[in-house]
């Protein structure tokens, strides 16, 4: 087999003064991708390296943790620097359970926010200092709706910020287990069916019928979901993302809303308030909640995954007088109720306003990379179009007519990029081609790589 040097000699030859560092690291990831530099190879020390090339150790150090960065490498302390896994190599399903999924070079998902921007020294102060406050008793098993402290400091945040009537909170391992908890109570008062958006989050169609309760699809438009068609769907139960529909990024207009709740009163039935993201609002302030119009016939559902981060495990449902004795009691059979540490934590946080703080900046960070991408997209793909209101942590970028999203996001995944395209989200028809992309999780730097190589490849259907 060739040396690493006899590899990289012929790319690095015509690399020009103060270019060669970009050349050696491309050289490395195309050794690597087309097979030369096998998964498992070890490769020479940086002093090395340097020395046979005739670079400085800081240039060839940089490559390395650049690749490493990357997924092309993998750098352990006493065992050197070795060739990983080639992400190009790597498939992608959507949603994909945590333990499979790949190590993508550009993860561009939607509903992840940016985990290392994490308030970690005030989480820790909160965890501190709601450890501090909880009683002996408090340590015993827990009140199954939930810490009255947190949920105390969660109702007055929601009537500030939300104008949510949030007189009866109930906490939840997060909105997945609210709306497994609130299938269970439906499917026992006769309900089998519920209508959902349509394209919508496949984990949340997933975990309703999993309890019993088929997702009838029902259009999205530029308005939001088609509310005129609910009396078609012989349901007496929807799902919304009203405030930002997931993916589309659109909002409920007022006249659905209002429509949307003389359904539900008019078939006795209920309306599922997803508000997944929508405290991040960078253009103007979040708009209201449907729940305002109607506490009685709107469950209202919230977490910390995207304000926070998912592994808090922790979200809550504002629930009808008429329904939360059963949903705690199922909440009971089901966990015996939330750990009391996090929640202590978290309604330390509230009150201190560490919370609040925290939500500020991220909405600064998030703005930047939003915009960020979107001048990467108008200038390296002016043909494609976001969709949506600035909001949340995702857009969906519209494609030209008669593109195979669904085939532009398996060409991507092979280069260890994840995009997920429109098309996998619908549950009938997909409005148009798309990728839905999250910007949270991603430096601006990053953004701008990976719409790059997305260009790149993209560059033939233009």
């Amino acid at each position: 087999m060739s040396t690493l040097r006899e590899l990289l000699i012929p790319d690095l030859a015509e690399a020009g003064h103060g270019k060669r560092g970009r050349a050696l690291e491309a050289a490395v990831r195309a050794a690597i991708r087309d097979g030369r530099l096998p998964h498992g190879t070890r490769l020479p020390s940086t002093r090395d390296l340097a020395g046979q090339l005739g670079l400085s150790r800081g240039t060839v150090s940089a490559a390395y943790a650049q690749l490493v960065a990357e997924g092309y490498l993998r750098a352990k302390h006493g065992s050197g620097t070795t060739v990983a896994a080639t992400p190009a190599a790597a498939t992608v399903a959507v949603p994909a359970p945590v333990e499979n999924r790949p190590r993508w070079r550009y993860d561009l998902r939607p509903g992840v926010p940016a985990l290392s921007a994490f308030p970690r020294a005030e989480w820790h102060t909160a965890t501190k200092a709601g450890m501090a406050e909880l009683t002996d008793d408090d340590l015993g098993y827990p009140d199954p709706a939930g810490l009255p402290a947190l949920r105390t400091e969660l109702a007055a945040y929601l009537g500030r910020v939300r104008a949510v009537e949030a007189a009866d909170v109930v906490i939840t391992h997060g909105v997945a287990e609210s709306q497994s908890l609130i299938a269970r109570v439906l499917k026992a008062d006769g309900h089998r069916s519920i209508a959902v958006e349509d394209p919508t989050h496949p984990g949340s169609a997933e975990a309703l019928a999993a309890h019993g309760l088929k997702p009838v699809p029902v259009p999205v438009d530029e308005h939001g979901m088609r509310v005129d068609l609910l009396p078609n769907t012989g349901c007496r139960a929807v799902l919304v993302t009203s405030a930002h529909q997931f993916p589309l990024g659109v909002v409920l207009s007022p006249q659905r809303r209002r429509a949307l709740v003389a359904w539900a009163r008019e078939r006795d039935g209920y309306v599922l308030e997803d508000d997944y993201d929508a405290e991040h609002r960078y253009d103007r302030p979040a708009v209201g909640t449907t729940q305002v119009l109607d506490r009685d016939r709107v469950i209202y559902l919230g977490s910390v995954s995207k304000v926070l981060a998912p592994a808090i495990r922790l979200g809550w449902m504002v629930v009808p007088a008429t329904l939360r004795e059963r949903v705690v009691d199922h909440k009971r059979l089901s966990d015996l109720g939330c750990s009391p540490l996090p929640q202590a934590a978290l309604a330390h946080l509230l009150r201190s306003g560490g919370y609040d703080r925290h939500l500020r900046r991220s909405r600064q960070l998030y703005r930047r990379r939003r915009d960020a991408l979107l001048a990467a997209v108008a200038n390296e793909l002016p043909g494609w179009r976001p969709h949506g209101v600035a909001a949340g942590l995702h857009l969906v970028l519209r494609l030209p007519e008669g593109t195979d999203d669904g085939a532009l996001q398996d060409e991507l995944a092979r280069r260890g990029i994840n995009a997920p395209a429109l098309s996998r989200y619908a549950l009938s028809a997909s409005p148009f081609p798309g990728l839905v992309v999250g910007y949270a999780a991603l430096s601006v730097d990053r953004l701008r790589a990976a719409v790059g190589e997305i260009a790149a490849v993209s560059a033939p259907g233009l």
